[in-house]
């Protein structure tokens, strides 16, 4: 995957940098946003007796880390559910911890709330809140239904399959058309809902969304029509 090789997004006239990563860039206010990291979604499923790789979370962050280095930004905003449940940041390793806290330094980090993190992270710095304005956009974990005009959010973990002439490929995408964009889920252990399901009509009432869809080493933007249900 080739970071900082993406297409721009321009959202309620405000121009995004749509990455291969999964990472919004605002590059006029030098602010990178990630969204449902999902941190310690393997360790979750464990206590349930679902035992999964518990490698999600350092492939999460040393993914985090590639990007953040990319882009050197000064603000980083990671937009609800970065944990997989109330208790993630407690079951966290010293050495994941070490490396968040590596991340955070020297610059300003904001937590937004999501539904499956709804209070502040244990024992990590940064500050919290459930949405935040940067000029003419809103950013927060969930949508709201309905027109929204400059909304940044996540929850949704939308992705996209497309049919090329190599076959039928299910790859996460953001989701935009001009007036708001949903970012795909950035963890490692993240699924993903597929854009035609009906969940993004009630976002997009007016017209079909474009799909940014995520490539090895460039974003795709397609159509919603030329994409395909599950």
């Amino acid at each position: 995957m080739i970071i900082g090789n993406g297409r721009e997004i321009v959202v309620a006239g405000q121009s995004c940098m749509a990455d291969t990563s999964g990472a919004l860039y605002l590059a006029g206010s030098r602010t990178l946003i990630v969204s449902d990291l999902h941190l310690e979604k393997g360790s979750s499923f464990a206590r349930r007796g679902m035992l999964i790789p518990p490698y999600d979370t350092v492939a999460t962050l040393m993914h985090l880390k590639r990007v953040i280095t990319h882009f050197e930004p000064t603000r980083v905003i990671a937009l609800g559910d970065s944990f997989h449940d109330r208790q993630a940041a407690e079951r966290l390793s010293e050495h994941n911890r070490e490396t968040i806290e590596e991340l955070q330094d020297k610059r300003e980090w904001i937590w937004v709330t999501g539904n499956h993190d709804p209070a502040a992270p244990y024992g990590l710095a940064g500050e919290v809140c459930d949405e935040i304005r940067i000029g003419a956009l809103v950013l927060r974990h969930e949508p709201q239904a309905g027109a929204s005009l400059g909304e940044i959010a996540g929850h949704l973990h939308p992705v996209a399959r497309v049919v090329t002439a190599r076959g039928s490929l299910r790859r996460r995408c953001f989701v935009s058309d001009g007036t708001r964009c949903i970012l795909p889920a950035f963890g490692a252990y993240a699924g993903g809902l597929n854009l035609r399901d009906e969940a993004f009509g009630a976002l997009f009432p007016d017209a079909p969304p474009t799909a940014h869809v995520l490539g090895r080493d460039r974003i795709y933007s397609v159509g919603q029509d030329s994409c395909f249900a599950d």
